[in-house]
């Protein structure tokens, strides 16, 4: 079995288009077009399981930088999200980038309140 990652979609690719386009290669096990929680929409890339790795090989092989929709896609083998270096988890960001918590200088007026006598 073989997990491929397909990017550059375009936002009308389908995953009966994509799993056709596959299948030309060996035994597609599934497919699934990543979309946007809030609004549906294609986040363009998905995902191929192809039965064999043999199989993913050639499609990759072959369809790497080829036209679909108008647009060059990018098929590669899908990475582990542990291999992909995902970031620190929770709510995305980077911590701030490295500034102390109680640094707010830089921008004039300061921050917090100051009494003046």
């Amino acid at each position: 079995m073989k997990n491929i990652f397909v990017g550059n979609l375009s936002f009308n690719t389908n995953e009966d288009e994509l799993r056709q386009i596959f299948e030309g290669y060996g035994q597609v096990d599934r497919v699934s077009i990543l979309t946007d929680r809030d609004t549906g929409r294609s986040r363009g890339f998905g995902f191929v399981e192809m039965a064999s790795n043999e199989d993913g090989d050639k499609a990759i092989t072959a369809l790497n930088g080829s036209q679909i929709g108008g647009r060059t896609i990018n098929v590669n083998e899908a990475r582990p999200k542990a291999e992909r270096g995902a970031g620190g988890g929770g709510f995305g960001g980077g911590g701030g980038g490295g500034r102390d918590r109680g640094d707010r200088g830089g921008r004039g007026g300061g921050g917090g309140r100051r009494d003046r006598y």
